[in-house]
């Protein structure tokens, strides 16, 4: 069975925008390397993510919410509906064997903020989290820093420069 990757990351990039380009292609890296994906179903990086591991054959699930009556991304071959934002991250993480964090604003930052919260208090398995743009870098820079000063555990989340690296990262740990 192949192994599901969720992605986070922003609703605002379009087509043509760098980070909507980078999403498609980790997308496309991802089916090429036999992962399914699952975003939150909507539009920008997700959609990107969806339509570019659809067209290279693999699944695409969506984990959407009615809060924003938004329209889910077309390249999602299944939509799992939620009844609330908390439970749309419980079932985006429940789904995910690893996870991806692209750019994105306070919502993808609450995202990547319950996954790691979650493996640190060991309420989830340790599963690989990757984060990529230099805004991540810094942040986790900062959070293993504080982690590392608590005396706890600062080896549960990656940061990398490019997409690349992350697939690498996440095959090397899953596969």
């Amino acid at each position: 069975m192949k192994k599901t990757i969720t992605v986070f990351g922003s609703a605002q990039p379009r087509e043509g925008d760098e980070e909507f380009e980078t999403a498609y292609k980790l997308g496309v890296l991802l089916a090429k390397n036999n992962f399914n994906v699952c975003t939150g179903g909507f539009q920008g990086t997700m959609n990107a993510v969806s339509k570019g591991a659809v067209e290279n054959g693999t699944e695409a699930i969506g984990v959407t919410v009615d809060l924003w009556s938004a329209a889910p991304s077309k390249y999602l071959t299944k939509e799992i509906k939620c009844s609330s934002l908390f439970d749309r991250i419980s079932r985006l993480i429940e789904l995910g064997d690893a996870y991806i964090i692209l750019q994105g604003g306070t919502g993808t930052l609450l995202e990547l903020a319950v996954v790691w919260e979650m493996i640190n208090k060991k309420m989830l398995e340790v599963k690989p989290v990757a984060c990529h743009s230099s805004m991540w870098k810094g942040i986790v820079e900062i959070m293993n820093s504080q982690l590392k000063h608590e005396n706890r555990s600062a080896k549960y989340v990656e940061s990398f420069d490019n997409i690349e690296e992350i697939t690498d990262y996440i095959k090397s740990k899953i596969n």
